[in-house]
């Protein structure tokens, strides 16, 4: 066991120094930031002056080499805009992005879950058509689309709700509902699926064979079979939280982590954008870590797998 989570630990350093290559070179290659914060129009001397102050005139390998020995010392740097350190910035922003993301999440395991189950367990009755229905319409509209949708639905003609900001808990109803709408639909789809290959298992004819009541036999021996594959979905929305907000907190006007990483793209506030993703990696890294450990706890047989792949 301890052979295998130090496998996925070196696999979860290698992904995130992978992203943040990533990141590190296509914002080198989209543009000058002297060019966005100081304007085309600034002197020649001015805008030499601002490279060499950020070390944007060395070679992009060697900026390469010393970004990555600053983080190594935990030195993400400072933003080109206003000269404070990236990870302020940042964190100063993660409250608002969890008082979205959090109950987004709720909403999407609170319906997505119980409303795949209920669709398996009445499989092609007027209840799964209309979760299918739900599923596929939550799916395929994008985000941005339900989120005005719903501005123009619920702000401009009814007036009950607000278009944007983050002045009360009001104010977070749109969004999290925007959010946290594809995702519940997602999860239905999934936990609908692995529901309905598992109640096709031969396990599952024979404990009702046996006389089981039927509840007992969902409880039993269909849920915790089918949790596996919906442990990994759920898994990876944790892990992308942040990622998924960027788009709602852009139409929203959310103060959060992803509208500050529109508006540093934007600017090519280049330490800023890199924090944003190491932050986003890392929290997708711990979110797939976790779901490894859980998986031994559901399903003991792959536990007892990689005890005898370790030895």
């Amino acid at each position: 066991m301890l052979r295998y989570l130090s496998t996925r630990l070196v696999r979860a350093l290698l992904t995130i120094c992978f992203v943040v290559t990533f990141a590190f070179v296509i914002l080198r290659l989209s543009g000058d930031p002297a060019l966005l914060i100081l304007s085309p129009d600034a002197p020649p001397e001015a805008i030499e002056a601002f490279r060499r102050s950020w070390g944007l005139d060395r070679p992009v390998w060697e900026q390469y080499f010393h970004y990555f020995a600053a983080v190594a010392e935990g030195n993400l740097g400072r933003s080109m805009r206003d000269g404070r350190p990236a990870i302020d910035l940042v964190l100063e922003r993660v409250p608002a992005t969890l008082a979205l993301t959090i109950p987004a999440f709720i909403l999407k395991v609170g319906i997505g879950i119980p409303a795949g189950i209920y669709a398996a367990l009445h499989r092609n009755k007027l209840a799964d058509r209309l979760t299918m229905l739900f599923s596929v319409a939550g799916f395929t509209v994008p985000s941005f689309v339900l989120g005005l949708v719903l501005v123009l639905i619920f702000s401009v003609n009814l007036g009950w709700l607000p278009s944007g900001g983050q002045d009360s808990w009001i104010h977070g109803i749109l969004p999290v509902i925007t959010l946290g709408t594809a995702g519940a639909a997602v999860l239905a789809r999934f936990t609908r699926s692995a529901m309905l290959e598992v109640l096709g298992q031969p396990y599952i004819r024979t404990a009702s064979a046996k006389g089981l009541p039927w509840h007992r036999v969902v409880v039993d021996h269909a849920l915790p079979n089918a949790a596996i594959p919906t442990v990994t979905i759920v898994g990876f929305m944790v892990g992308s939280l942040v990622a998924g907000a960027v788009v709602v907190e852009s139409v929203f006007s959310w103060p959060g982590v992803g509208r500050l990483l529109v508006i540093a793209v934007a600017n090519r506030d280049l330490a800023v954008v890199q924090t944003i993703l190491l932050f986003v990696a890392a929290t997708m890294v711990c979110a797939n870590l976790t779901v490894d450990m859980l998986y031994g706890w559901i399903d003991p047989r792959l536990r007892t797998r990689r005890v005898a792949g370790a030895g």
